[in-house]
């Protein structure tokens, strides 16, 4: 019997815990994580999201209670109202981030172009999109405007 040395097959390894730091993902790969986070945030705090539609359109008296828990805060100020809009402006990024990049991965669906470049491009206009959207609507919700 003759003796079949075998060439060792390169080996891929997963990155370990302390290649994160220096590991470069590319934006679509970003997009797709923000894409899950963003996913669970809105799952998670469906409760206070049913509270808030509950309260904002049952009257006129808790539409006041509403708005109040963004300026006075509840709980006799234990809990201040900056905290409140903190959790709606995060609820808004995930909500624009959610939407951005489904409708992103709708239209790669749809047109079936889906290479690097194509990928790599809407991954940054999904992630700029939702950026300057929550700008813009946490200038509003802070009263900058």
């Amino acid at each position: 019997m003759a003796d079949n040395a075998k060439t060792p097959r390169p080996v891929f390894r997963n990155i370990h815990v302390t290649d994160i730091v220096t590991y470069r993902l590319p934006p679509a790969g970003i997009v797709s994580i923000l894409h899950r986070i963003s996913g669970a945030v809105l799952f998670l705090l469906m409760p206070f999201i049913i509270w808030m539609f509950d309260t904002s359109v049952s009257s006129e008296i808790s539409f006041d209670t509403f708005t109040s828990v963004f300026t006075a805060g509840c709980m006799d100020g234990a809990i201040p109202g900056w905290f409140f809009k903190l959790i709606a402006l995060g609820l808004i990024w995930a909500y624009l981030h959610h939407f951005i990049a489904g409708v992103r991965h709708l239209i790669m669906d749809a047109t079936h172009s889906v290479s690097k470049q194509q990928g790599h491009s809407s991954a940054i206009v999904t992630l700029v999109l939702s950026v300057v959207l929550t700008i813009a609507l946490g200038a509003k919700l802070f009263g900058l405007f």
